[in-house]
């Protein structure tokens, strides 16, 4: 019976163990790769064009109606205390400290994240990876770093944009809508927002970059079993990047912002 119950746990933690352990071994040979002639720079602003320029539209709605929600909800309770001109301060430091980075990684993690899964899964299914390989091309470097560099660089980039669009969003229901005094919402906004909050969020950016760009890739490099492999990794793909977005992003606020 005990015998059982230990194969049985065994079986349990066999494959997330094994998966950790592929995907420390696929991050690290994309560290190597990195750096190392031929650079892939046409393949680079391909997947910059893909997983950042692609994604600008539904992180333009998403940011907009974030910040003016925001906005309305802050000015809700902030009214029951006469701090109608504290609003444009939360809504700037919400949106660039927590927000903007978290809900940028999660959407572009939906869409392009779900893209790249799919793509190299399919890949790997029809065999394009192992002719690759024949071909004496290392699928890591061609195919792996690009997305991995593109998914750092432009998650960072979507988030100034997100930061910017919220912030104008809460301007809009706060001022236009309330009536609150334009010069205090741009006051506070002003006074209260640091540069450390900005880039700080930023790094969260680039860290949620990396960490959905390599997650996405390793579901589809390491996909099997036909159709049904692949959509297997692209759900497996968003739902662990998105669980470890929203895990590390606790332990990067403790971090940064303690």
């Amino acid at each position: 019976m005990l015998l059982k119950l230990i194969e049985y746990i065994g079986a349990l933690i066999e494959g997330p163990i094994e998966g950790v352990g592929r995907i420390m071994v696929l991050f690290y040979s994309v560290l190597k790769w990195l750096f190392r002639p031929p650079f892939e720079i046409r393949n680079i602003f391909k997947q910059m064009l893909e997983i950042g320029v692609k994604s600008l539209p539904v992180v333009l709605i998403t940011a907009v109606f974030t910040g003016m929600v925001l906005a309305l909800q802050s000015y809700t309770g902030f009214k029951r205390f006469g701090a109608e001109g504290l609003v444009g301060s939360v809504v700037a430091l919400s949106m660039t400290r927590e927000l903007g980075p978290v809900l940028t990684a999660l959407i572009v993690t939906g869409r392009a994240g779900a893209a790249i899964a799919a793509e190299l899964g399919t890949m790997r299914v029809t065999e394009q990876i192992d002719a690759l390989e024949t071909l004496a091309t290392n699928p890591v470097k061609y195919l792996v770093v690009p997305r991995f560099l593109s998914g750092t660089i432009m998650l960072p980039a979507l988030t100034v944009v997100t930061d910017i669009v919220g912030i104008i969003g809460g301007y809009f229901v706060t001022v236009i809508l309330f009536g609150v005094s334009s010069r205090a919402y741009l006051r506070t906004t002003w006074d209260y927002l640091e540069v450390e909050d900005i880039y700080n969020g930023l790094i969260k950016a680039c860290f949620f970059g990396a960490s959905f760009a390599l997650v996405s890739c390793y579901k589809g490099f390491y996909t099997k079993g036909g159709a049904e492999g692949v959509g297997q990794a692209t759900t497996g793909a968003v739902v662990v990047s998105s669980m470890t977005i929203l895990v590390s992003d606790y332990f990067l606020s403790a971090w940064l912002f303690k």
